[in-house]
């Protein structure tokens, strides 16, 4: 497995792009992070390239971030909006050489039905995925906890599953963000195993708190073990907010395997 620094997470006493030259500083080679479309592309690319790095997933524009917005994908009034993100995390992606892009459901608003909800998400994602495909990339559907996000859409390996199997592409696979699923529903290593063809990138925090391994509940030697035994070849993004200095939390991941 290689992981990757989350840079819309780490160094957070650091600019967005200052936090490249931080991670290459580290050890790291790869990088992961929520957006790049604010930074802007020439200079996220110059960022990768100055310091050696490889980006490896990021979200597909997800609405007014600010405003508390966490994805448009199943808001039927805003199809359009997601379509031309698409077309702009594609252009980003090529250009960044990034293979992996995330999409998130949203939060389904009052006043709108599940079934629509849902019905706009699979349209949704069944486009991306689509797209996507044409240029040889592949498209993520992370289940997010409702207790950090309240109103989530897509919350449980459950429901990102169905959407797999009614979807039926090729080129989707599950986010199985950690810190997300031991809130939301547990049983980690079982849902790992029973998952394991489907999981295209990992993510990791501790619970409580969103902090780095070791700060708090869950087994990571058990968990990442697991990943190992099946053969998981991807990256582990370091979605985690350090509870102190980026560097000093980082003693639990060997410099080796950044």
């Amino acid at each position: 497995m290689r992981y990757a620094a989350n840079l819309s997470m780490l160094y957070p006493d650091r600019p967005f792009l200052r936090r490249f030259e931080a991670a290459r500083a580290s050890g790291f080679s790869f990088v992961e992070f929520l957006f790049p479309y604010e930074a802007g592309l020439e200079a996220v690319e110059d960022a990768l390239q100055t310091n050696h790095l490889q980006v490896v997933l990021f979200n597909l524009p997800s609405g007014h971030w600010d405003r508390g917005e966490r994805g448009i994908a199943v808001l039927p009034d805003r199809r359009r909006e997601f379509r031309d993100g698409v077309e702009e995390a594609v252009h980003y992606a090529q250009r960044l050489g990034c293979a992996r892009i995330n999409c998130l459901a949203g939060i389904r608003p009052p006043g709108l039905s599940a079934e629509e909800a849902w019905a706009t998400l699979a349209e949704n994602a069944g486009y991306a995925a689509d797209r996507l495909a044409e240029y040889g990339k592949t498209l993520m559907v992370e289940p997010v906890n409702s207790f950090d996000v309240p109103g989530f859409f897509l919350n449980t390996t459950a429901a990102a599953e169905t959407l797999l199997e009614n979807l039926k592409r090729p080129n989707i696979r599950i986010q199985y963000d950690v810190y997300h699923l031991q809130r939301m529903q547990g049983e980690l290593i079982a849902n790992i195993r029973r998952l394991g063809p489907v999981i295209g990138h990992v993510q990791i925090a501790d619970n409580p708190g969103r902090h780095e391994p070791g700060t708090g509940e869950i087994n990571y030697a058990h968990v990442l073990q697991a990943l190992e035994s099946l053969g998981y070849d991807g990256y582990v993004g370091l979605e985690y907010i350090p509870l102190a200095d980026t560097d000093a939390g980082l003693k639990w991941l060997a410099p080796e395997r950044r």
